[in-house]
């Protein structure tokens, strides 16, 4: 299993954490990736249909960064086509009372904004 980018963090104790939290989830998309997978396993088309704003070449990018920092899971199935799956990681999956905080935090700040 891979290891998060710790670098990132090798001043941690000088950076809040919610800095730090926001730094591996808090692009535009990343939330959205997350709050997805959070129905189960996706296939990359099956994340762009459920997200049609985002470009291939950012939901790339995203759903790379994602694993890269051992949020999520990349499954590569040997055969043709291939067959490439998406999951939580035991990390993602601690995000689940903060993804659906914001859900939440986010249909009530609709009304306020509307």
């Amino acid at each position: 299993m891979k290891t998060p980018q710790k670098d990132r963090f090798d001043d941690c104790q000088q950076r809040c954490p919610v800095e730090a939290a926001l730094d591996v989830i808090g692009n535009k998309w990343k939330g959205v990736i997350l709050f997805h997978l959070l129905g189960g396993v996706k296939r990359f088309n099956e994340l762009k249909r459920l997200i049609p704003d985002v470009s291939q070449r950012v939901l790339t990018l995203q759903l790379r960064e994602l694993e890269n920092d051992c949020v999520i899971i990349r499954k590569v199935y040997p055969q043709v086509p291939p067959k490439v799956e998406y999951s939580l990681s035991e990390l993602g999956l601690s995000l689940e009372p903060i993804l659906i905080a914001l859900r939440e935090w986010g249909e009530k700040a609709i009304q306020n904004i509307k």
